[in-house]
């Protein structure tokens, strides 16, 4: 496969992070054009990035031939139509997560996916790339804890703006909908099951929008799970998840950016050891799964369009119990 040429839709400020500085040191990928809804704060994003062409619009960056992928960073609550009007242009998608506003338009996104087979569609879940996610998986399967019993995940920091487009309703905002997702995410992996949300409580920032949740969970195995997340609340930094077992407890310090002191210890009767997480970076990872995954390796996608629909049908559960309503697609 020849380098994939990779388009960004909106100078967000996520991009350089997940796909500009991955992509620049990556043999397989290259960032060649951005599109905003302001042309001169694309212009300026390129200029500042190095990215060498611009386009005036969404759909004319779709259009360009010269592009085989977008990167899709865009405002929650558009996720989904822009990723649609990707693949209908022919181009596989990396979608940042939340991978849409609620599930229904999850299942919708995976229809128009399903009916383009021969391109990726990827929801940026970048942790799950690193190693670390993947030994966490490991250690839980193998036994080593024992019967699970229960599982938590937790991800809180406080975001202070209040016109972050993340506390805006009509764009899909709300903590649950950021940190929230990875907190189910992870909880959904360490657990090896599919959660039943049995209840939830919101902390609102403003109406409709919950600044903070926390959401019981019960498995088909009859283990127990609850995350917590915020972007608002008295738990100002919290990175974390734990395993109880039977047989054994596994904690785990920072599982969203691993490379950034992530850490996992494990209590048995046998005693206490600890694993430290690779330096690897969370997004190179990533970048490299998606190539590989539009190179032909379909294993190297670990978030396609089927456990997105998953994680929404989750998230839109727990938004139900707290008593909110789901939120809207753009």
């Amino acid at each position: 496969m020849t380098g994939l040429r990779v388009g960004v839709l909106g100078a967000a400020r996520i991009a350089p992070q997940a796909i500009i500085k991955p992509a620049a040191g990556s043999p397989d990928a290259t960032v060649v054009a951005v599109a905003a809804r302001d042309r001169g704060k694309a212009e300026a994003f390129a200029k500042k990035h190095q990215i060498p062409h611009v386009h005036s619009s969404y759909a004319a960056l779709l259009a360009d031939p010269e592009i085989d992928a977008v990167y899709n960073p865009l405002p929650n609550g558009l996720h989904g139509e822009w990723t649609i009007a990707a693949l209908e242009a022919g181009k596989h998608v990396l979608c940042e997560k939340p991978f849409t506003a609620n599930a229904a338009e999850a299942r919708e996104v995976k229809a128009v996916a399903d009916a383009h087979p021969d391109l990726v569609v990827m929801e940026a879940f970048h942790y799950r790339y690193h190693p670390f996610a993947e030994r966490l998986r490991e250690i839980v399967a193998s036994g080593e804890l024992g019967t699970v019993e229960r599982v938590e995940t937790a991800m809180c920091f406080p975001l202070i703006h209040r016109n972050d487009i993340r506390w805006d309703f009509a764009l899909a905002g709300g903590a649950t909908m950021d940190v929230g997702c990875y907190t189910i995410h992870c909880l959904r992996l360490l657990a090896g099951e599919e959660p039943e949300v049995v209840a939830a409580t919101a902390r609102l920032r403003k109406p409709d929008v919950d600044r903070a949740m926390v959401a019981d969970m019960q498995f088909p195995s009859g283990a127990t799970g609850r995350i917590h997340c915020s972007m608002w609340s008295s738990s100002v930094l919290k990175l974390g998840a734990r395993v109880i077992g039977d047989k054994g407890e596994m904690k785990v310090r920072n599982f969203t950016m691993p490379h950034v002191l992530g850490k996992l210890t494990v209590s048995t009767e046998a005693g206490s050891r600890s694993e430290v997480a690779s330096k690897d970076r969370t997004y190179v990872r990533q970048l490299d799964a998606f190539c590989r995954a539009v190179g032909g390796d379909a294993s190297a996608n670990l978030t396609p369009p089927s456990d997105s629909v998953t994680t929404m049908e989750i998230i839109d559960a727990v938004y139900t119990a707290a008593g909110l309503p789901l939120r809207p697609a753009g």
